[in-house]
């Protein structure tokens, strides 16, 4: 099994990094790498034993992936897994975990481990799948930060504030 980590410093609380990292209702406005992103089955919110669908952009042939939640301890870790994807997957697991780092300061890390097949091409496919996985790992995670960051900024300094007379 290959196994696959990034993570990131993002300017907001845990809280309100878990709560953007799990709103598939706005996971599109940051998620650069998803064209699709829904729960399943009747689901209102993601959480434990919540079944999800990510469909992939074109740009990794409109991959999907079902996968249940196996943890949710909001705000500090989710985690994930498989249970029906692209063919060349044969499992696939993930965490994100928030630890604040100092107050106002979260580190967000995604953790994933994977096995492709078929078996015979496994050496090669797992290394190439691991490059992909983890250079659009980063873009996402350097997508989330613009996008909290971009939000909180916005809370502390509402447009037009500038603009107000006294």
């Amino acid at each position: 099994m290959q196994s696959v980590e990034a993570s990131i410093e993002v300017r907001a609380e845990p809280e309100v990094v878990f709560d953007r990292i799990h709103d598939y209702g706005r996971r599109l406005e940051w998620d650069t790498f998803l064209q699709e992103a829904r729960l399943l089955d009747g689901a209102g919110r993601a959480g434990l034993g919540v079944k999800t669908r990510c469909t992939a952009r074109s740009g990794f042939a409109g991959l999907a992936m079902d996968t249940v939640y196996i943890s949710f301890d909001r705000p500090r870790v989710a985690a994930v897994k498989m249970i029906q994807g692209p063919g060349i997957l044969q499992n696939f697991a993930a965490s994100i975990r928030q630890e604040e780092i100092r107050p106002g300061v979260t580190r967000v890390t995604y953790r994933f481990q994977f096995t492709t097949r078929p078996r015979w091409l496994r050496p090669l496919l797992n290394r190439l799948a691991a490059f992909l996985f983890l250079r659009e790992t980063r873009k996402r995670l350097a997508a989330l930060k613009r996008h909290i960051e971009k939000e909180q900024l916005a809370r502390v300094d509402p447009p037009g504030a500038a603009l107000e007379t006294r």
